[in-house]
């Protein structure tokens, strides 16, 4: 496996690869992998030639006062987890090599990103939407993959992709999640014992609401209401958002019918968690 640094030695190895005709899968990733970007690269392994892993902490997602400086960094970590599951790249850029000193171009979006997430972070998917595009034209994958636990990003990327035309498969794969239950994520590592504890109420109340909707409930408000009763029960947990919505538009919906996404996202302490629930009649 390599790792690579620099944007044009990258493009000289999928022009090799491509030479042979070879198909190339990509997955993005913000580095310190857990067994959820394993899985993502597993998926890439088994469906693709060749494996692009990025491993970049991207600087443009991150608004003023969030954690781009104490965002959890282990390289030497990634690259083993990245060898053992079969990819045969890794991509670290520095930020002057993806964002150069006169860098002023961004691809936004003015749908898709206003709710959820995008409502206390105004500038992250302009962020995300910017490095995934530079991604995209550097190594010009077959396949990209994406973990559903960031369903708002996923949405996004797929719609991008589409209006962009880039002619590129986004693959969308399940949430891997701990024993008992929380979503994993590099931002659990911000957590204390006591607040890793309380933080299993994201997936529980998820859970709660699933139940009804299984049941035979589908009224939005009652669903959603479910989650925030549940949630206001754990001390620790303060709510950002609880939002059931359109899973193809983003779009907030009266009635839980066709694809839907619930979504939340709660602060237990100061590190602020995402977790969802994707159902589909």
């Amino acid at each position: 496996m390599k790792v690579i640094e620099s944007i044009k030695e990258l493009r000289e190895q999928v022009r090799e690869w491509r030479k042979q005709g070879l198909s190339v899968g990509l997955v993005p990733t913000m580095g310190y992998l857990h067994e959820g970007h394993k899985s993502l690269i597993d998926r890439a392994v088994k469906e693709n030639d060749r494996v692009v892993v990025s491993v970049f902490v991207n600087p443009m997602q991150f608004g003023v006062g969030e954690d781009l400086e104490s965002y959890p960094r282990d390289m030497e970590r990634d690259c083993q987890l990245c060898e053992n599951a079969g990819a045969d790249v890794v991509f670290h850029p520095q930020p002057e090599e993806m964002y150069t000193k006169n860098f002023s171009s961004f691809v936004d979006m003015n749908t898709l990103t206003k709710g959820l997430c995008g409502k206390t972070r105004p500038i992250h998917f302009r962020g995300v939407c910017t490095v995934v595009s530079k991604l995209f034209n550097i190594v010009t994958p077959d396949r990209a993959y994406f973990g559903e636990k960031d369903a708002q990003q996923l949405a996004v990327i797929r719609h991008m992709v589409e209006d962009l035309n880039f002619g590129i498969e986004i693959v969308g794969c399940p949430i891997i999640r701990e024993e008992d239950g929380l979503a994993k994520s590099s931002r659990n590592t911000y957590l204390s014992a006591e607040e890793r504890k309380a933080a299993t109420v994201l997936n529980r109340s998820l859970q709660e609401a699933e139940n009804l909707y299984k049941n035979g409930e589908r009224d939005a408000e009652v669903l959603t209401g479910a989650i925030r009763s549940y949630l206001d029960k754990e001390p620790l947990a303060k709510i950002d958002y609880v939002e059931l919505v359109d899973w193809n538009t983003l779009e907030t919906v009266e009635k839980a019918e066709g694809s839907i996404l619930i979504a939340i996202a709660v602060y237990i302490g100061k590190t602020r968690l995402i977790d969802n629930r994707i159902i589909a009649e």
